[in-house]
């Protein structure tokens, strides 16, 4: 087994039973317990067919090394956080989000969702995993099957105020990943007509690939808006913890604007409250949290920065471009269908379409994420650096550039030979110009 490749920045992940099996699952499970001196342990698992003798390899591990295990089954990645804060113990998450079918993998938290990745333990595990070794224990730990969604679905909806929702018709894509387990049960208790789209959960995502972030994954949503005359489209990933936004006329809104929109909803409830936001987001961001009267504070891109500083700052929110929005309330963790009620709460309250709701908003032009193959990462950063010396460069993530009417940001790939690159700036013409400038220098 090749241990190195499938531990990752923030989780494990690779090819089922090439690369992640059974006995990597089983020596996790163990590692995992007896790195945290756990006592106890929430399990989750997605609807991949190697989803279910995965967790139980896992589950198998954790209570040989003395943890007791609560086996929640079937689940998004937002329930095994809930699940995690809730009940106050660590958690393993067996999902492979957004990637085909022959993938799978885990995702662990700490106790009350606290993240685990390659700063926070997760190189640790790595090693313990590797060196397939663990300490002594006394006792074998025992499992307990609880259901845990009815108890989630109440939380998610103390997020907004029932009361003031309208009547939309919304439509949901779940690409038959869990969504289809989240999406029903919390849409049961809201005045919504909700239309469903393949929310039948189904490992093999046989209408289109559970990634919502490429643009013909959102087809049959923006078709469902506009045959139903829809208020707003709703495209959860695999796992569910990320959601993106289709306005009335399926136009995809950005994670930025999302995560401005649902900053402003929050902040006009809560004036003066920090909210987070990513280096990669747009300025329209920060700039939406200082005009409602809170306090913007940037951070890395990546779950485990944007959590580690909710914590330190007493955040209520944090949005990243990418389309994963935390709340506070939620044990600092992300969940797309909170994110969903609150654009649907500023709909109604607003008493407009999500594109009238928006247009103060749009105020930028966005490259969106641009991936270059580059083998020399870091020589290709220093010559766009070079290139553009005339400004102060930023290396706290990658290389990032500012001036007055546009930015940008080139970074790595934690897991591919691969530089990002995102460019924004106050109309189209100069931001391709740029963007294209840059793109020529990496290139070159």
């Amino acid at each position: 087994m090749d241990i190195d490749r499938i531990f990752k920045a923030y989780d494990v992940r690779g090819v089922y039973p090439d690369e992640i099996d059974q006995e990597v699952a089983h020596r996790t499970g163990r590692a995992f317990v007896d790195f945290l001196g756990a006592r106890k342990v929430i399990v989750g698992r997605d609807a991949r067919a190697s989803s279910e003798p995965l967790s139980t390899a896992f589950i198998a591990g954790a209570v040989a090394q003395g943890a007791d295990v609560v086996d929640i089954g079937l689940a998004s990645t937002d329930m095994l956080y809930f699940a995690s804060g809730v009940l106050d113990a660590p958690g393993a998450m067996f999902t492979a989000s957004h990637n085909p079918p022959k993938y799978n993998g885990i995702k662990m938290c700490r106790a009350a969702a606290a993240p685990i990745g390659e700063n926070s333990g997760l190189l640790d595990i790595k090693e313990m995993v590797r060196a397939n070794e663990a300490a002594p224990v006394r006792r074998t730990g025992r499992i307990e099957q609880r259901d845990m969604l009815d108890d989630y679905v109440k939380h998610v909806l103390s997020f907004v105020d029932v009361s003031k929702l309208r009547p939309l018709v919304v439509v949901a894509d779940a690409a038959n990943g869990m969504g289809g387990l989240t999406v029903p049960s919390v849409f049961a208790q809201l005045p919504f007509e909700l239309i469903p789209l393949y929310l039948e959960i189904d490992g093999t995502f046989p209408n289109h690939p559970a990634d919502p972030l490429q643009p013909e994954n959102l087809r049959d949503l923006q078709d469902a808006v506009l045959r139903n005359g829809a208020a707003v489209g709703l495209a959860f990933d695999g796992d569910a913890d990320r959601c993106f936004i289709v306005d009335e006329k399926a136009q995809p809104v950005s994670g930025s604007l999302t995560a401005a929109l649902v900053a402003r909803s929050i902040l006009r409830k809560n004036p003066g409250e920090t909210v987070i936001h990513n280096i990669i987001c747009s300025r329209v961001v920060p700039e939406t949290i200082r005009e409602h009267g809170g306090t913007p504070v940037r951070t890395r891109v990546g779950h485990s920065f944007v959590k580690k500083v909710m914590a330190e700052t007493g955040a209520i929110f944090g949005g990243e471009h990418s389309g994963h929005y935390y709340f506070r309330d939620f044990w600092r963790a992300d969940s797309g269908l909170v994110a969903a009620l609150h654009v649907l709460e500023a709909i109604s309250e607003e008493n407009a379409p999500l594109s009238e709701v928006l247009a103060a908003l749009q105020r930028y032009w966005n490259s969106g994420e641009v991936n270059i193959e580059v083998s020399d990462q870091q020589g290709a950063m220093e010559r766009v650096a070079a290139s553009f010396a005339d400004a102060t460069p930023d290396w706290s993530d990658g290389l990032t550039v500012e001036f007055a009417d546009w930015w940008f940001n080139l970074r790595p790939s934690n897991t591919e030979p691969l530089l990002r690159l995102n460019v924004e700036a106050r109309d189209a013409a100069g931001g391709e110009t740029r963007r294209d400038e840059i793109l020529s220098i990496v290139n070159g």
